[in-house]
């Protein structure tokens, strides 16, 4: 029965199911007494809740506190095996898969390292399922535990209803690839099992926002740091967050040609594999072993030499001119978007870290508004290098929050799905 707002019995049942379980979450143990005011649920909701919330596995007893002279009050979580999530960061220099239990505890991991320009969608999708199967194995934990897979990728991710999500990749050379639709064909987990697939800087920001730096912000930009560079917008009307494509913002006109074939984006000036492809054009000499992370970690050992010798001018222009571009481009994210925060996470980003920081800091306050630029605060992310793959695995945890804590109900399927007639020749036999 609906009522006059158009909400059913169902619906208010799962939106205080999510109440109770998102308040533990966060700020839990908490007793029933607690969790009243918390929610804004009478106590005869919250008795009713908790019970079935109980009955399901997703809550336990965690102790219990003295009251006003009353009997002790017993404290409850969510109990952190009563389901788990993969999250998978497909990176341009590694595909890194971590398994999850609710909590967000790392049970295992698996890393498949890239070479440079090993992109092809194929051995993306091998990885991703060798992976998944790895880290199942080394738990000990059955596929039909899942809530999902998580999965934060470079490039726009389109829905679509015959092949699922489909990215559209251009710096790393994927035109619409039908990477749900290729996961699931040949895979080794149930069609029960859903994917959740996203920009990789939306599900950094995701991380942050729950448990990282951007916690308490009404409006947060977070920056990914890498290979390239992009960002997530988080505003009272974005909830979850916007992947926004900062890193090809055109920073020169008739610049530097960028790895999506256009000219002067910032993503040429101030990614990691730019501003090391900058420093030999220059004149510079880095290392030739192909490990775009270990190069970047001899840059900053050439600019700021640990031992007190001279450091290498070059590296450090370089590095001093991307300091700049970076400033700059976060000052059109301050002047668009006035966000609160702005954390800067990413496996380059967090290279950089303290030492680079106050440069880029300078530089943004000088290109933006000056009003805006005042109430900003510009840090470092602070989950570190698995932000991307706990973002990831928040995906499908946001799902199950958001049904009240019930698995997703899978579709009907029928004897032919509309992925696998769309992928044709695709599908492994």
């Amino acid at each position: 029965m609906a009522g006059r707002n158009g909400r059913t019995v169902r619906d208010l049942r799962r939106a205080n199911r999510t109440a109770v379980l998102q308040r533990l979450y966060f700020d839990g143990p908490l007793s029933r007494f607690e969790l009243g005011p918390a929610t804004g649920l009478s106590s005869g909701s919250i008795s009713n809740v908790v019970a079935d919330l109980i009955a399901d596995g997703l809550l336990e007893e965690a102790g219990s506190v003295d009251s006003d002279g009353g009997r002790p009050r017993t404290l409850l979580r969510v109990a952190p095996g009563s389901g788990h999530m993969i999250g998978v960061d497909v990176g341009e220099t590694r595909v890194r898969v971590e398994l999850f239990d609710l909590t967000l505890t790392e049970l295992a991991r698996a890393e498949r390292p890239l070479e440079r320009r090993g992109y092809a969608v194929e051995a993306i999708v091998g990885h991703i399922r060798d992976g998944i199967a790895e880290v199942l194995t080394a738990s000990g934990t059955g596929a039909s535990a899942l809530l999902g897979v998580g999965i934060g990728v470079p490039g726009i991710v389109e829905h679509t209803p015959e092949l699922g999500a489909v990215v559209h990749g251009q710096t790393i050379g994927w035109d619409a690839a039908p990477l749900e639709a290729l996961l699931r064909a040949g895979s080794p987990l149930p069609d029960t099992v859903p994917y959740f697939i996203d920009n990789g800087a939306k599900t950094l920001g995701q991380a942050e926002m729950w448990f990282g730096g951007g916690r308490g912000a009404r409006n947060a930009v977070v920056v990914l740091f890498g290979s390239g560079v992009g960002a997530c917008l988080v505003t009272p009307d974005v909830e979850h967050g916007r992947a926004v494509e900062w890193g090809h913002l055109t920073v020169r006109v008739r610049g530097r040609r960028c790895r999506c074939g256009a000219l002067g984006c910032l993503e040429a000036y101030a990614g990691a594999e730019s501003l090391l492809a900058r420093w030999a054009e220059e004149g510079g000499r880095p290392p030739q072993g192909g490990d775009e992370e270990a190069d970047l970690t001899a840059m900053l050992a050439a600019a700021y030499p640990p031992d007190g010798t001279a450091p290498d001018p070059v590296a450090l222009a370089v590095l001093e001119e991307t300091a700049e571009y970076l400033g700059a481009g976060l000052s059109d994210l301050i002047n668009l978007f006035q966000p609160e925060r702005i954390l800067i996470g990413g496996w380059a980003g967090l290279q950089l870290g303290a030492r680079f920081l106050p440069a880029v800091r300078r530089h943004a306050t000088a290109y933006a508004l000056r009003h805006p630029a005042e109430k900003v605060a510009i840090e470092l992310g602070r989950l570190g290098p698995d932000a991307v793959t706990v973002g990831a695995a928040i995906l499908p945890l946001a799902d199950f929050f958001g049904r009240g804590g019930r698995r997703a109900e899978p579709a009907a399927q029928s004897p032919e799905p509309a992925w696998r007639t769309a992928l044709g020749d695709r599908v492994p036999r």
